[in-house]
């Protein structure tokens, strides 16, 4: 049950009673799955202002998620994203240099801090808490003229679908489905088109799993291209975050805006002088002509089940893809061997724990002086926390980096890059392609079994989701296409051919246009 004060209840009613005001002085603008470029050029041609765009997702919000079916994908509007949206028209009236971002508004994962509105991460403990600061990636999205129009829900202190502060999230093809975590909110928010674009955080496969089960384009990008600075960690050797939309162009333009160097996470050194001039320049409709793409056929999850019919059908899906990048010029390598790939991938960690949680989390808790916790062991012992997540929070309880066991996952992480680096050179491959799951979203509060997200994850390579049609239930099937540390480019290049001839993007039934 989400879990909503009378406040938020009745900012809510405000916002979306003006809403539906201003949506009618625009309502020759189709809102549904509209693209960035679509809303600027709207607005630029005065046939949409920002405010009725912001005041249209608002009033889907207000109708999908606190009234309707309930999806439960927001935890926090941005009380201010009417007035922002007014100023960013005079902006754009009086002439004004207009940022890349002009007037998009971002839903963003509540494990992402802002400065203006609660940080909640998905829990209780959290409530009520604004940080004095913000993230660095919300800092240049708002420099870039984005509008932060919500915080999503998302697993308790990023991990599986459901929290303690607005429980669980509801998939909106099936809300008796799950949407993956721990970026649920996210991702629901995009599909069910409460914004424009989303932010996601992924440790796990956090991004790449909403985005599977809510047809979506996602994007794990390389480890230390885009600044963690802000964000809640959990596991920092894995750590990233990540742009969630309904397009690859989306995509694109939201990566232009988050990567780059931060000196305040310094890892993002490694991106220095490897960014393209924009990662839109790679899409093209003839992108996957002469691209050689390697096809992972092995289960990297010990539940997945080959027998099950799901199996099967994801699998004839992962088929059906190969055929069609065919047909479009690629050469598919299928299947190709990664020497002791899954023995590899299943030792370099375990999912959700992480000897790195306790120290990370105990240090990003001071520095944030009114937080009202100092520690990781007062978060894991709290009895606020949903049973679920308390269990695998415990479970970490007193692990440290310099544990024996976690050296040797690191070790294991390395012949992993070495496996996949060197079957790429070998087949001259540009990308490898896979299934994000081998299963189908499954029954809630059950969790999706045969993940195939890790191998990413503990490689540090960049990861795009994309999607790959849907099974006999309705429900999404996502691919994965993964490729060598700052090849983004390639992914976008090789994941827009593919769009473009297949068009896999269906809008949910549960959240259909609202009446004019």
């Amino acid at each position: 049950m989400k879990l909503v004060t009378p406040f938020s209840l009745a900012l809510i009613a405000v916002l979306s009673t003006s809403a539906r005001a201003q949506v009618s002085s625009d309502r020759t603008f189709d809102v549904m799955d509209t693209t960035i470029y679509g809303a600027q050029t709207a607005m630029r041609a005065r046939t949409l202002s920002c405010r009725g765009l912001v005041g249209a997702y608002l009033a889907r919000i207000k109708a999908y998620d606190q009234d309707g079916p309930k999806l439960n994908a927001i935890q926090n509007v941005n009380p201010e994203a009417l007035k922002i949206a007014a100023a960013l028209d005079g902006k754009l009236k009086r002439g004004d240099h207009l940022g890349r971002l002009f007037c998009v508004p971002v839903m963003v994962k509540d494990q992402v801090e802002t400065s203006f509105m609660p940080t909640t991460y998905g829990s209780l403990i959290f409530k009520t808490f604004t940080p004095k600061r913000d993230a660095t990636i919300i800092e240049k999205m708002i420099a870039e003229d984005a509008i932060i129009l919500a915080k999503t829900n998302m697993g308790e202190f990023a991990a599986r679908d459901a929290g303690s502060a607005f429980g669980e999230c509801r998939n909106a093809y099936d809300t008796g489905r799950s949407a993956s975590g721990s970026s649920c909110g996210s991702g629901i928010a995009v599909t069910a088109n409460f914004g424009l674009v989303g932010i996601g955080e992924d440790t796990a496969g956090s991004i790449r799993g909403p985005a599977s089960h809510e047809d979506l384009v996602a994007l794990r990008p390389t480890t230390g291209l885009i600044s963690r600075f802000g964000v809640l960690p959990q596991g920092p050797s894995r750590d990233t975050v990540g742009p969630i939309t309904r397009t690859v162009r989306d995509n694109a333009l939201m990566l232009d805006v988050l990567a780059g160097f931060d000196p305040k996470d310094p890892i993002t050194a490694a991106s220095d002088r490897r960014l393209p001039a924009s990662y839109t320049d790679f899409l093209r409709p003839d992108g996957l002509k002469g691209k050689r793409i390697g096809v992972l056929r092995d289960s990297m999850s010990k539940n997945a089940d080959p027998t099950a019919p799901d199996f099967k059908e994801t699998h004839a899906i992962l088929d059906q893809a190969v055929n069609d990048m065919r047909s479009l010029g690629a050469v598919l390598i299928d299947p190709v061997a990664v020497p002791d790939i899954v023995e590899l991938v299943r030792a370099s960690g375990t999912e959700p724990s992480s000897y790195e949680t306790e120290a990370a989390t105990d240090n990003y808790l001071a520095q944030l002086p009114n937080a009202p916790v100092k520690t990781y062991k007062e978060i894991a012992e709290s009895p606020l926390v949903v049973p679920t997540r308390h269990k695998d929070l415990m479970a970490d309880l007193g692990k440290k980096p310099d544990d024996p066991l976690f050296l040797k996952q690191l070790q294991t992480r390395e012949k992993l890059k070495t496996a996949l680096l060197a079957t790429m050179a070998a087949e001259r491959l540009d990308a490898f392609l896979y299934l994000s799951f081998d299963h189908e979203p499954p029954l809630l509060p059950r969790a999706a079994a045969g993940s195939n997200r890790l191998t990413a994850v503990f490689a540090g390579f960049p990861a795009l989701a994309i999607p790959g049609g849907f099974s006999k239930d309705g429900l999404p099937v996502g691919l994965e296409l993964m490729g060598r540390p700052f090849d983004e480019g390639v992914l976008y290049q090789i994941a827009y051919g593919y769009e473009q001839n297949t068009n896999h993007r269906r809008l949910p039934s549960t959240v259909p246009a609202l009446a004019p």
